[in-house]
C-alpha cells in the first residue's frame, strides 16, 4: 500500500490521538524510533559492504523528541562493541523539552559504550563532528523556520563539511516539513529515515533528504481518523 504524505501538523495530531485514545505512549513511539533507525544504519551498511568495526559514529542532538530518538538509537547500535560511539548535545541536559529525551539522556548517562558531551559552543564539540566517519543527524525537528541559532547553526555547517555518511533523523535539520523549502542552511542527508508517514517536504527536495526511508513506530491506522481523510 502507498500512504499518503502527511504535514508536520497532521503527525503532532495522529501523535496526540495515539498516546491519548489508545495509550500508546510517546516514550514507546521514542524507542520503535530509535531501534527501527539503528537496524536501518545496519542494514544500509550491509548493502554499502562497509563493516561497523573501529568506525567513529557520532549522534548531533539538540533539544527536541529527533534528539531523543538518536539517543535511543545509539544505545540500540553500541551493543556491538567494535565501533567507537558519542552523542553530542547542544543544549544543557536539564533543557531538554520532552519527558522522553530527558529519560533516554538519563539511560545514556549509565552506559560506558557510548561516550556524553554537552556543550553550547561549538568549538569544544566539533572536532567530533569532523572526525566522524558516521553521522546521526538529530539536531532540529519539524518545528524549524527562519534562522538558525547557535551553536545549531555552525554544527549543520560541520557536518556538512564532515565527509561523513549522514542519517538524518525525520527530517534533516533546517528543511521544512510541509514545502521541502530551506529557509536558512540545512543538513544535507545520504539518507533519512522518517517515521509513520512520509513528511511531505521530504518528497519535495531530495537534494537533502537523500534516500528516504519509512519506519512504523507502532501506531495505530485507527489514530489517523479524522486526520488523514483519503489515501493517495
Amino acid at each position: 500500500m502507498e500512504f499518503k504524505a502527511i504535514t508536520s501538523d497532521d503527525m503532532y495530531k495522529i501523535e496526540e490521538n495515539a498516546e491519548t485514545n489508545f495509550g500508546v505512549r510517546r516514550m514507546y513511539m521514542m524507542e520503535n524510533a530509535g531501534h527501527g533507525l539503528a537496524d536501518f544504519i545496519k542494514s544500509k551498511l550491509d548493502e554499502m559492504n562497509t563493516k561497523i568495526i573501529d568506525k567513529r559514529i557520532v549522534a548531533v542532538c539538540g533539544g527536541g523528541n529527533n534528539g531523543g530518538d538518536a539517543m535511543v538509537c545509539m544505545r540500540h547500535l553500541s551493543y556491538n562493541p567494535e565501533a567507537k560511539y558519542t552523542v553530542l548535545l547542544l543544549i544543557d541536559p536539564r533543557d531538554l523539552r520532552t519527558e522522553e529525551a530527558r529519560e533516554n539522556w538519563t539511560i545514556l548517562k549509565r552506559l560506558n559504550s557510548v561516550e556524553l558531551l554537552w556543550s553550547n559552543k561549538i568549538d569544544q564539540i566539533k572536532s567530533k563532528i569532523l572526525d566522524s566517519d558516521i553521522l546521526i543527524d538529530g539536531i532540529l525537528g519539524t518545528g524549524v523556520s527562519g534562522t538558525i541559532r547557535e551553536p545549531h547553526s555552525s554544527a549543520i555547517e560541520y557536518i556538512n563539511r564532515s565527509g561523513a555518511y549522514i542519517f538524518s533523523v525525520d527530517i534533516p535539520s533546517g528543511l521544512d516539513p510541509n514545502s521541502g523549502l530551506v529557509h536558512d542552511k540545512c543538513v544535507k542527508a545520504n539518507a533519512t529515515v522518517t517515521f509513520h508517514r512520509i513528511k511531505k517536504g521530504l518528497l519535495n527536495n531530495e537534494k537533502y533528504s537523500g534516500d528516504i526511508h519509512l519506519e512504523h513506530i507502532g501506531i495505530p491506522r485507527e489514530a489517523e481518523r479524522g486526520i488523514i481523510v483519503n489515501e493517495s
